[in-house]
């Protein structure tokens, strides 16, 4: 049926910051044949459960963006729910729907496949050419089999499974804990408090000095439908049989001095910022090579600012009952 706008389309964890993005996109774009299930409804670690959707509902694509995911503390203290979880929702949403003759699946996995050492920025080919990052290896083995899932119905059934590898995302719907969230969040959070009881510093965690990618769910999201829908020929020709993932990013990095700075001004704080270097640092550099993205014909187009103030906005307005 191709891009059309009248695909059945399934979006596995619709709920989550990766799935919601991409409800939006589709609902702006027209596309509103959608199949969204809840965890209630559907619980994807259910094999005999997703088994019956798939059968009952046969979709024309799926877009498989549920997962357990979490920030250090969380992959640290929760290594057995982070590989268990992933593993058996993409192995039961992937083989169900290969049952039930679903021939177009993308799979969402995160940068974190990659070696701890991996040449920056990195390339989709660096992949399981070195040791992993132990904090969140559990997580990462997970998603790397994910990808080699998709690579095997391809190789063995002529399935048309594809992989997108997206670098830190953020925006609405993220997971503002103040233990167990992610960099953006975490700050954007911190800020918005520091502002409120007029605190004069606000901390962070070490040196300011090392260098990350963010990039707005809403690119993410855009970039992924894009990948999804290139023809069979042009996708091939810019991937291989055992290489077939496509990193997804902004190809362009800032230091986290830089972010936390730019966080002040989205959230309109005016104290000092302090950075405490006895704090650890982690890897000095992450980045995305996404030459093979922007040969494909996309580039991302939400600027860190523009997409702080984005993220900002939807946490103060849902910061009542904002995800703990």
């Amino acid at each position: 049926m191709g891009q059309g706008g009248q695909d059945k389309i399934f979006v596995a964890g619709h709920r989550g910051m990766v799935g919601s993005a991409l409800v939006r996109h589709f609902f702006s774009s027209g596309h509103e044949r959608l199949l969204l299930r809840s965890r209630q409804e559907l619980d994807l670690l259910d094999q005999g459960a997703v088994f019956d959707f798939m059968q009952r509902e046969k979709p024309d694509q799926v877009y498989l963006a549920a997962a357990k995911v979490g920030g250090i503390h969380a992959n640290n203290t929760y290594p057995a729910e982070f590989i268990y979880e992933n593993l058996a929702v993409q192995s039961n949403v992937i083989h169900a729907a290969h049952l039930a003759g679903v021939q177009k699946l993308i799979f969402l996995g995160s940068s974190c496949i990659y070696p701890k050492l991996a040449a920056q920025p990195m390339h989709e080919e660096a992949l399981l050419t070195g040791f992993l990052e132990p904090t969140n290896e559990p997580y990462a083995v997970a998603k790397i089999a994910g990808i080699k899932l998709c690579e095997s119905y391809n190789r063995q059934y002529g399935r048309d499974y594809r992989s997108v590898m997206p670098t830190n995302l953020y925006g609405p719907g993220d997971n503002f804990h103040p233990e167990n969230s992610h960099v953006v969040p975490a700050l954007l959070r911190r800020f918005h408090e520091a502002v409120q009881n007029s605190a004069p510093e606000v901390v962070i965690w070490g040196s300011g000095t090392p260098m990350r990618e963010f990039m707005h769910v809403d690119d993410m999201a855009a970039a992924t439908v894009h990948v999804m829908n290139l023809d069979d020929a042009t996708y091939k020709a810019h991937t291989q049989p055992m290489f077939s993932h496509i990193n997804v990013g902004t190809g362009v990095d800032c230091t986290i001095r830089e972010l936390a700075e730019t966080v002040a001004k989205v959230t309109g704080y005016k104290g000092q910022l302090v950075f405490d270097s006895t704090k650890p640092d982690g890897t000095p550099r992450k980045l995305l090579d996404v030459t093979r993205l922007k040969e494909l014909g996309w580039e991302a187009r939400i600027s860190l600012e523009d997409g702080l103030r984005n993220a900002y906005a939807w946490f103060v307005e849902h910061q009542e009952n904002v995800r703990a």
